[in-house]
């Protein structure tokens, strides 16, 4: 109950009613039960995970929490098989700062002398486990998504100085300008030519957990951009995004294969996949010299072809050396081709020459 009335005589009790009706007495109850209910409905997602507070508290984390950059924060998971998500970084660098620890009845994660780079979503579920295979329950997960706030670092840092976006027309794009203050109003602009992009809500929005997501990228997009975050300071500018327009049919990769010697005992067999710029391509390769153990040269590499008007294109290349090319090695040469879409299978007949 907030305040009380100027001539009250007694302290109210908690919940007592503000307004008592006249030579009726009133029995206290608890107000707003369903309120509370409602609330309490609300956290069930949260209920596993709660944040570890000073002398022996515990407190649930609601979608979002905000903490000062150099403080340590202790997060407690329910449960005796444990998994955790946190920013991926930490793993890169195998940062000592990160502890983790499954006990009997919870899992316990420390992170130590915070920076503003590990801001981001910190989850974790139970593990249902059956033999040696093990599924996510649904029922019991924890996540909240922490801000690490840092006025000399609005944005949140990156590794590199430069980063490529690929707009592909059916899917959104983000570009990941994330900020470590909330509040901070951050601005998309263009560098050349120089101009501030509008961000309408609709096509174009902005997130501070995700940063600028593009709903319906076009070609007229592609460029090269930054953010431009302003709280209580100087405004501060995010690294620089290429923005790559891409438009390449979806399926299994597009392969060719061809052989090339420039010495008559020396063959090389070439795998070329062209594809979207951001689809990894595995490769395999099946020879005649392959079941005897013979020893060949395996190179994968791939790199961005600009095909004109803005489209971006990856090629990926497997070759296939054979040194002192021999009776043994005339045959079939296979390529396998694999991308999450499905494969495609190559195939090439070498002969001596």
């Amino acid at each position: 109950v907030i305040g009380q009335p100027a001539k009250s005589k007694r302290p109210k009790e908690p919940g007592e009613n503000k307004i008592k009706p006249v030579n009726k007495k009133v029995k206290p109850k608890n107000p707003k039960m369903k309120e509370r209910e409602s609330v309490d409905s609300s956290l069930k997602s949260q209920s596993i995970l709660t944040q570890v507070m000073d002398k022996g508290n515990f407190q649930k984390l609601a979608a979002t929490l905000s903490l000062a950059a150099g403080q340590s924060i202790e997060l407690r998971c329910k449960g005796s098989n444990v998994t955790w998500n946190y920013p991926s970084y930490l793993d890169t660098f195998k940062d000592s700062r990160l502890s983790i620890k499954q006990l009997d009845r919870y899992s316990q994660l420390i992170l130590a002398n915070s920076t503003a780079a590990d801001t981001g979503e910190y989850s974790c579920w139970l593990q249902l486990c059956s033999g040696n295979k093990c599924r996510k329950d649904e029922t019991k997960t924890g996540s909240t998504y922490i801000f690490f706030t840092d006025k000399e670092e609005l944005f949140v840092p990156t590794p590199s100085y430069f980063e490529i976006v690929y707009l592909n027309p059916d899917k959104p794009a983000v570009i990941p300008c994330r900020v470590t203050t909330p509040s901070a109003k951050v601005t998309l602009h263009r560098e050349f030519p120089a101009e501030e992009i509008e961000t309408d809500g609709t096509d174009i929005i902005y997130d501070a957990k995700k940063g600028f997501v593009f709903q319906h990228p076009t070609s007229d997009h592609k460029g090269i951009v930054y953010c431009k975050a302003e709280s209580q300071g100087a405004p501060q500018i995010s690294i620089k995004y290429h923005l790559l327009y891409v438009e390449v049919p979806k399926g299994p990769p597009s392969a060719t294969i061809a052989v090339s010697s420039s010495h008559s005992d020396r063959v090389h067999v070439i795998c070329t996949v062209l594809g979207e710029p951001d689809v990894d391509v595995n490769f395999r390769w099946q020879y005649p010299g392959q079941e005897s153990g013979r020893p060949v040269i395996i190179q994968n590499f791939w790199r961005l072809i600009n095909r004109g008007i803005g489209h971006t294109t990856r090629i990926s290349k497997s070759v296939l050396l054979v040194e002192d090319f021999e009776d043994t090695d005339v045959g079939n040469y296979v390529c396998i081709a694999q991308n999450l879409q499905g494969e495609t299978t190559v195939a090439t007949k070498v002969e001596l020459k």
